[in-house]
């Protein structure tokens, strides 16, 4: 076989960590998370830590990456609405923000 024939391969990780490095892809990612019907209990914690790992290759140092990760453990650890301000100032600090829409019709 021709090595310069040799494809390289990509991981599905790897390409969804290039993927989020775009704030769009990231804001969909988390939206897409967060309209799940039966989520896994850790879901939401992994697609967080999917976007800091993605922007921690573009615009987070790692040291501020660390940080949004340890952040990001203590807001999940609280309840109620200091969970939700929380996450929305979480967000923010990321360059993303929390939203509510007017759900489809369709969709109920």
């Amino acid at each position: 076989m021709n090595s310069a024939k040799v494809s390289q391969k990509i991981s599905f990780h790897d390409y969804l960590i290039e993927s989020l490095q775009k704030p769009e892809e990231a804001a969909a990612y988390i939206a897409a998370i967060l309209e799940e019907e039966n989520p896994e209990p850790t879901l939401l914690k992994s697609a967080l830590l999917d976007v800091v790992e993605a922007f921690s290759k573009t615009t987070l140092s790692s040291e501020q990456a660390e940080s949004q990760r340890q952040k990001l453990d203590d807001i999940l650890s609280q309840s109620g609405s200091q969970a939700i301000y929380g996450l929305a100032s979480w967000l923010g600090a990321m360059g993303l923000q929390l939203s509510v829409n007017v759900q489809n019709q369709d969709d109920q």
